[in-house]
């Protein structure tokens, strides 16, 4: 709008082809499928622009005022109930005792396990993009399992793919920013469940996810991001609209150092988010990252976002990775290992993501921990994601999120980082060997 005022040619142009000019100016590729109409106001003509209506109903809207309390409405979203868990092993065999194979040797296992990991997601992701996940109450294993398809999941997932190189890898990733598009809702937000307010853990990750929507590009859901603040310039997680019930308001812990990782990497650096980014230093150099989350289940999922936002914010951020890389390698036991190869692939994502994957005795341990997980046909087990974890839902009890398909992006996503390494290390062996 600045540049049509005081350039009369690209106002032209613009006027012609705005997708076209657009691109060619600022750079910004629209998506196939999304058109841009510019309207030129005049003394005789104005233009009003509404928003789209709304996905939600007058009736699913009335439905959700007692929030979490509305079985009815909950059983409602539920998409179909869940198969019991595989039976599966969270100790790493032997203790780390076992003979850990070559570099060599362990590259084209990786690479194997990557393209079968794949396989295995291509299936279990729905024809529309829908990554599933499944929630059920850790508490008590009577209660049943159902599958739920939120935009989060898929985008959270998204994240942790869109890194590999793999063609089919890129056309799962296609097909969930679809799907994401699908349920954004305007002026590019998005929440969990339809009878819950709309969030900012939601609205990050997919935002970052179609970062090229025009919505999203030029800044849309920015205001409404900004304006769900605390005192203290924390970012809040839930998003309140005018007069909407605060349905959240008595199991909530507001300021959650995942969302605000995320509204910063998201946002970058800028006056807005410096007070977030003070606090996500404070919880890293105090050591008060262990329990800091409500929904994040342990100090590894915390340190896995944080990483993220310290990747692609860049440089300002570089003093918070010495820290962070602390963190996670004393979480590691005696021998190594983490807790389990959920937190591995995490683990080993994060830290490759700070430039601080290092050792090549450590990067074969631990790709042999991810290799011997593996079911046969190409899952990773299903292991808790993300919940509530204390009882903070009253008589609803512990909530758990997870998926054999959740587990296996995360651990597509290590391995992805993992063989980077071991093919810098075979290059130079062979390399050395034909000298």
């Amino acid at each position: 709008m600045e540049r049509s005022e005081r350039d009369p040619g690209f106002r032209a142009r613009l006027l012609a082809d705005a997708k076209r000019e657009i691109n060619a100016e600022f750079g910004i590729d629209i998506p196939d499928g999304h058109s841009i109409e510019v309207h030129e106001s005049d003394k005789y003509h104005s233009h009003l622009v509404i928003p789209p209506a709304s996905p939600i109903s007058e009736e699913e809207r009335e439905a959700a005022r007692t929030g979490a309390a509305s079985l009815s409405f909950l059983k409602r979203t539920m998409h179909d109930p869940a198969p019991p868990r595989r039976p599966f092993t969270t100790e790493f065999l032997n203790h780390g005792s076992e003979k850990i194979r070559r570099p060599t040797e362990l590259l084209p296992l990786a690479r194997s396990a990557i393209r079968k990991g794949l396989d295995f997601l291509n299936f279990a992701i729905d024809d529309r993009g829908a990554w599933p996940c499944i929630r059920y109450n850790i508490a008590d294993d009577k209660i049943p399992r159902h599958y739920e398809r939120p935009a989060f999941v898929s985008a959270y997932c998204h994240l942790a793919l869109r890194g590999s190189g793999e063609p089919l890898a890129q056309d799962i990733c296609a097909r969930t920013q679809d799907y994401i598009v699908e349920l954004m809702e305007y002026p590019g937000l998005w929440r969990y469940y339809r009878h819950l307010p709309q969030d900012l853990d939601s609205t990050t990750t997919c935002s970052l996810v179609i970062a090229d929507h025009p919505w999203i590009r030029f800044g849309g859901n920015v205001p409404r991001i900004l304006s769900n603040r605390d005192e203290n310039g924390r970012f809040l997680t839930w998003l309140l609209a005018l007069g909407e019930p605060d349905v959240t308001a008595k199991f909530r812990i507001e300021a959650d150092p995942v969302v605000n990782a995320n509204v910063i990497a998201l946002l970058g650096d800028c006056p807005e988010t410096r007070p977030a980014q003070a606090w996500l230093e404070k919880i890293l150099t105090n050591g008060k990252i262990a329990d800091s989350s409500k929904w994040y289940p342990d100090t590894v999922a915390v340190c896995y976002s944080v990483a993220r936002a310290i990747a692609l914010v860049g440089p300002v951020l570089d003093h918070l990775i010495s820290p962070l890389a602390q963190i996670i390698k004393t979480s590691r036991d005696e021998y190594g290992h983490f807790d389990h190869v959920l937190q591995t692939a995490q683990a080993v994502s994060a830290l490759a993501a700070i430039g601080e994957l290092e050792g090549l005795d450590d990067i074969a341990c631990q790709t042999e921990n991810l290799l011997r997980h593996q079911f046969e046909d190409g899952a990773w087990p299903e292991l808790l994601a993300f919940g509530d974890q204390k009882l903070m839902w009253g008589s609803v009890g512990q909530i758990g999120h997870a998926s054999e398909a959740m587990t296996t992006a995360f651990c597509i996503e290590a391995l992805e980082c993992l063989t980077r390494v071991l093919e810098i290390y075979t290059t130079s062996s062979q390399n050395q060997v034909a000298c």
